[in-house]
């Protein structure tokens, strides 16, 4: 029992100092009551905060208990407060002295507690007492300052929320004295906002509290959530609803408490216009989507910084914009429902035939290989097309020749290279030209030149003057017919969709013309998130790129890599399944493959050392057209060239 250790019943009657020394000394003695062992770390018996990590711990020459994480701060009244719902020091007083068997020499607790804050200047009062008692007694000195009237403020609400004034106070100001507003933000917490001339302005006390946060269950209108606590009341003021955050840092304790107590009305997030605000309210609505809670952006207060601003500046207005925000639910909802109209056959008919009617002769770009196009209806088309291959089957260098070919046609390129620098993509480039010159139907491969015979100078001393001729002639081809339409953008180490868009975006904006997309390759694009899953990431870029080629209007390709390919087996849309969602979302996939392989008796080693080699190109999807086309190439790696066989 806990009267086991206090004073027994008729024992002669204390004096009320002694009797609140003898009942904050109770404290170790009533958490072993409930079961506490005061050696160690324990829950937070703060009932706001959930604690599965045990960080309260009991300050024994403090004779209170406190967490670090939330900032809770009890002593033994505060907890008989909370125990038994006990929300003023005069009960929590009396029962403590039930608890304890404490008789007080003072006929009434009303003269107890006269006692006990007889000669304790006022402002000082909360650091030696309850808080609770401390906010009573500042709200019975609100008449002392009109500075809630200066601010907007109605006296209705300033009885309401027992705003309290203190015309001494000084913890915590570094020995400075405030004339201070107290704004209660809970039983035992409160803020002191100084209205004297310092530019120093706030202190908090107690544990950190959303201003008003039972409006997020009782409200019958949208609720404002704003940053300061007299911000919210100047909208009350007004006849609307609000929270404050106390703090912009403070919008992770108002998703915390959401996680678990779903608001009764709409949000309106309505923070400081200033960056501070701007950045908060960023963080605050993507934690409310995760939340699934319903809310809306706003800006009621027009120029002015803040809600109390606006008040004192314009009253009228902005009640005016106060009230129309109760009618935001209705007025997003039709402006919704006029969206998803649009999605109606009947009203975007008349858009389809103008499009069609302004559209380009030429719908689509051809690739530079004819039965390739004869396969695709022509060409690329906007939309997403995706090259997948086993490692060394050489996808890069078949899409960089399209590339080429593209480029060759007048149409821009930009191509995004992962893995290949600029220099490398475009003596590859030039190497082609040379073995496209040379090579020949029955030929031999002749004089044509690798990347290497082409970028090491002092090779070129032993060349003839035909083979001279020949990397000249290719150059100059390259530099005439190619180089100024296409763009290369090498790793910088950070390339992932965003980037990727803005690219595009600025290259349209540049140049006023739409490139062809080329990513290689999608699998080493950044992911959106360090934490998801290797499947997820792949997902999100496959669906990106999707978004990147409808919303710009253009042909974007991305080569994939099979990974888990070994070569031997014939291509098929399982094989994407390492993309991501590229076997659904992809509009057209193309599966790249030795000639045979699959069939009986292939022998994989002896297709990779034929010279050419014999590649077959297979149409796996194609959501424009028909699929399963299958076309033979001749590759030659050294020389980066295919031919079509």
């Amino acid at each position: 029992m806990i009267g086991a250790h206090g004073a027994a019943k008729g024992e002669s009657a204390m004096n009320t100092d002694h009797a609140r020394i003898y009942i904050r000394g109770q404290m170790e003695n009533y958490l072993t009551s409930k079961g506490i062992n005061t050696k160690r770390h324990f829950t937070c018996l703060n009932p706001e905060h959930a604690d599965p990590d045990y960080s309260m711990k009991l300050d024994r020459a403090r004779m209170r208990v406190r967490c670090p994480v939330c900032g809770a701060d009890y002593d033994v009244l505060d907890l008989i407060g909370l125990d038994y719902g006990l929300s003023n020091y005069e009960d929590e007083f009396l029962k403590a002295c039930e608890l304890f068997h404490v008789q007080t020499e003072s006929s009434t607790v009303e003269d107890a507690m006269n006692s006990l804050l007889r000669n304790i200047p006022f402002g000082q009062r909360d650091a030696s007492h309850d808080a609770a008692a401390y906010i009573e007694e500042a709200h019975r000195h609100i008449g002392e300052t009109n500075y809630p009237q200066k601010r907007g403020l109605s006296r209705e609400i300033v009885e309401r929320f027992k705003l309290g004034y203190d015309p001494d106070y000084n913890r915590d100001t570094g020995r400075e004295t405030w004339h201070a507003l107290i704004i209660p933000t809970g039983r035992t917490s409160y803020t002191a906002r100084n209205i004297g001339p310092s530019r120093d302005r706030y202190r908090k006390q107690g544990t950190i509290q959303i201003f008003n946060k039972t409006a997020l269950r009782t409200a019958q209108k949208p609720v404002f959530i704003v940053e300061g606590e007299i911000d919210a009341l100047s909208i009350i003021t007004v006849g609307g609803e609000a929270v404050a955050l106390g703090n912009v840092e403070n919008y992770g304790h108002l998703l915390k408490l959401l996680e678990t107590e779903k608001p009764a009305q709409p949000l309106i997030v309505a923070l400081d216009n200033d960056e501070d605000g701007e950045k908060a309210a960023e963080k605050l609505t993507q934690g409310l989507e995760k939340l699934k809670i319903s809310f809306y952006k706003l800006n009621p207060y027009g120029e002015h910084k803040d809600a109390n601003e606006a008040l004192t500046a314009d009253r009228e207005n902005f009640a005016a914009s106060v009230a129309g925000a109760e009618h935001i639910e209705d007025e997003a909802r039709e402006a919704e429902i006029e969206t998803y109209m649009q999605t109606c056959a009947a009203n975007c008919f008349q858009a389809f035939l103008d499009g069609i009617s302004h559209s380009p002769l030429k719908a689509c770009i051809p690739t530079g290989f004819q039965k390739l196009d004869a396969i695709l209806d022509g060409g690329l088309y906007e939309g997403l097309y995706i090259v997948g291959a086993c490692a060394g089957a050489g996808k890069t260098t078949f899409v960089c020749q399209i590339a080429d070919q593209i480029a060759a046609s007048g149409n821009d390129v930009l191509i995004f290279s992962l893995e290949a620098s600029r220099n490398e993509l475009m003596a590859k480039s030039i190497s082609r030209l040379t073995a496209e010159r040379e090579i020949k139907d029955g030929q031999r491969v002749g004089l044509a030149k690798s990347v290497r015979d082409i970028t090491t100078r002092a090779r070129y001393n032993g060349y003839s003057g035909l083979e001279r001729e020949l990397i000249n002639t290719a150059v100059a081809e390259y530099r005439d017919k190619r180089a100024e339409r296409l763009y290369i953008s090498e790793d910088t180490g950070n390339i992932g969709t965003g980037q990727i868009c803005e690219t595009v975006e600025k290259h349209m904006s540049f140049t006023g013309r739409k490139p062809v997309v080329i990513i290689d390759y999608i699998q080493i694009l950044t992911p959106y998130s360090d934490s998801a899953a290797e499947r997820q990431v792949m997902d999100r870029t496959v669906l990106e790129l999707k978004r990147i080629s409808r919303r710009c209007g253009l042909t974007v390709i991305g080569v994939s890599d099979f990974d888990r390919e070994d070569g031997r087996a014939f291509a098929t849309k399982e094989a994407f399944s390492e993309s991501g969602t590229a076997e659904y979302s992809g509009d057209v996939l193309l599966g790249l493959r030795l000639r045979g392989a699959g069939e009986p008796g292939f022998d994989s080693e002896a297709a990779n050392r034929a010279f050419p080699r014999m590649m077959e190109l297979t149409v796996l999807k194609n959501r424009g057209g028909a699929s399963g086309g299958r076309i033979t190439f001749e590759y030659y790696p050294a020389y980066n060239y295919f031919r079509e066989g």
